[in-house]
């Protein structure tokens, strides 16, 4: 997974289609796409345009119908579940519209959860928690459960926990959904910084287009197929 130009991510051909009782719904249709290293893209589109199930597609949430996803070369359309468990903990980092934070942990514990789950050290991980929530500036907020916390604190905890295994890959779904402007604006600028600062590569969900201009490459999609793919000084892919 090297090489700041290269290809991080390959959709080949991809298809989803449901069976809804009786019904055929094509989610997604053939969808051919290279993400590089390093960019914010936004997968763009109104409700029922196919962006979620793509994102679960890259994400290795769901198996295609057709085709295939690749992550840095590796399919992960052909893994196993144990496997695909494996590589999502190792390269991903996910932030969610709702938070998704455990209650009965605070925030540093929070932060810290994936390091648990790949065996580190308890005081390992937590002086990695303790410093990323001074990052994304909830320094006197470390001790606090999330019933403590604001909408907005609780997405930078959030943001903390997506970063601190440092993945090549941070899936933000609708991640400010949840927020007012000034709110929005602050955490996607902290999403923003902190993938430029670990050089991750942030696919970015949203039905929003104010939010979508924070990305350097917006992918519309519509019925399932792209509609268009724009980089940010204005040049077409």
């Amino acid at each position: 997974m090297d090489g700041e130009k290269k290809s991080i991510i390959t959709v080949k051909n991809l298809r989803k289609v449901y069976h809804p009782g009786n019904e055929t719904v094509v989610a997604l249709d053939r969808i051919n796409l290279e993400i590089h290293r390093g960019e914010i893209c936004s997968i763009f589109g109104t409700s029922g345009s196919g962006k979620s199930t793509f994102l679960n597609q890259l994400a290795g949430l769901e198996k295609p119908t057709e085709g295939e996803v690749l992550i840095g070369g590796v399919s992960i359309s052909r893994l196993s579940e144990d496997d695909l468990a494996r590589f999502r903990q190792r390269y991903f980092g996910f932030i969610f519209q709702a938070y998704n934070l455990i209650p009965t942990m605070n925030a540093i514990e929070n932060v810290a959860a994936p390091l648990m789950f790949q065996g580190i050290d308890r005081q390992v991980r937590e002086k990695l928690a303790r410093k990323l929530l001074k990052d994304v500036g909830l320094g006197e907020r470390m001790m606090h459960y999330p019933r403590e916390m604001s909408g907005g604190q609780q997405q930078r905890v959030g943001i903390a926990r997506a970063l601190i295994a440092k993945p090549k890959i941070i899936f933000a779904d609708e991640p400010t959904g949840n927020l007012d402007t000034k709110n929005t604006k602050e955490v996607m600028e902290l999403i923003c910084d902190f993938a430029k600062e670990y050089k991750s590569t942030v696919i970015l969900v949203t039905h929003d287009p104010e939010m979508a201009q924070f990305a350097t490459r917006i992918v519309t999609l519509i019925d399932g197929n792209i509609k268009s793919d724009e980089i940010k000084n204005g040049e077409e892919k």
